[in-house]
């Protein structure tokens, strides 16, 4: 079993107002590796001041993690089947619904990579069989109930 972590700080800027709900949502995570990185609510869930508009929301982390956990697993499917990609880019999206009960939730990301090869490029139907290995593979798609799809192979 593996297990990770991550540990998150934040502090009360104005003690005074905090019961009022006028305090930052601005905090830090901290990884094991040491990188730290500046986090926030989203300025959609929560006004300015109060939200750090430079910061990563929960809602983009999850974006991003579900995004790079595709790639990881797509360029290792890829290597395997002796494709060699050079770059791999990716503009994902992530819808915010409501559930049945009006409940906010990211219902669907939506994965917009794009790749360029060394050599031999996959076929429509070979990339689409790669994206759909690395669907299964990924650790993220694996662990949410968000349908994550790939445009173009919806």
């Amino acid at each position: 079993m593996s297990t990770y972590s991550a540990k998150i700080i934040w502090k009360v800027d104005s003690p005074d107002t905090f019961t009022k709900g006028r305090y930052t949502r601005g905090h830090t995570w901290m990884f094991d590796g040491g990188t730290i990185v500046p986090a926030s609510s989203s300025p959609h869930s929560v006004r300015l001041p109060f939200s750090v508009e430079e910061a990563v929301d929960p809602e983009e982390a999850l974006v991003a993690a579900a995004s790079s956990c595709h790639m990881l697993s797509f360029l290792w499917v890829a290597s395997r089947k002796g494709f060699t990609a050079e770059t791999y880019e990716d503009d994902a999206v992530g819808e915010m619904t409501k559930n049945d009960l009006g409940k906010e939730w990211i219902s669907r990301i939506i994965l917009g990579p794009t790749i360029v090869w060394i050599g031999d490029a996959p076929d429509n139907d070979q990339l689409a069989k790669l994206h759909h290995e690395a669907h299964e593979l990924c650790y993220i798609a694996n662990s949410i109930k968000s349908e994550v799809v790939v445009k173009g192979f919806e």
